[in-house]
């Protein structure tokens, strides 16, 4: 008679997953961690902003716009209106620099760039964080 061995168990395999998004989820909480103690916050630090410049260290030729609807091109008051005649007495070719304060709405700016006047001339936007003032 022939008898059959018993078969081997298998045996059970360890799941290394488990341990593996362990490891990475502790140098997650490690780094994030470190993170804040190697960058603390910057509190009582105030950065330098500029709020007026000087006329004569901005580009030329430069569009001023100010609150309520004060404009200046170089060192002349503009009417919004007359926009066109005073570009027209600048030399050609030119590239309009348009200072306007960041916070000022958008619609104020597009209002500006859409005028028939400044429609073939180059313009680069210059822009202040605070008010330039009214």
């Amino acid at each position: 008679m022939i008898r059959a061995l018993p078969q081997r168990k298998s045996g059970v395999g360890m799941d290394v997953s488990l341990a593996i998004v362990n490891i990475v989820l502790l140098l997650i909480f490690f780094f994030l961690a470190t993170g804040q103690l190697l960058n603390p916050p910057t509190q009582g630090i105030e950065i330098a902003e500029t709020t007026e410049l000087p006329l004569d260290q901005l580009p030329q030729p430069i569009l001023i716009v100010r609150d309520g609807g004060n404009w200046q091109l170089g060192e002349q008051s503009v009417n919004p209106d007359l926009l066109g005649a005073a570009i027209a007495e600048l030399e050609a070719p030119f590239t309009l620099h348009v200072l306007i304060a960041g916070t000022a709405p958008a619609e104020t700016l597009l209002d500006i760039l859409d005028r028939p006047a400044l429609a073939d001339i180059e313009i680069k936007l210059v822009t202040l964080r605070r008010s330039i003032g009214s």
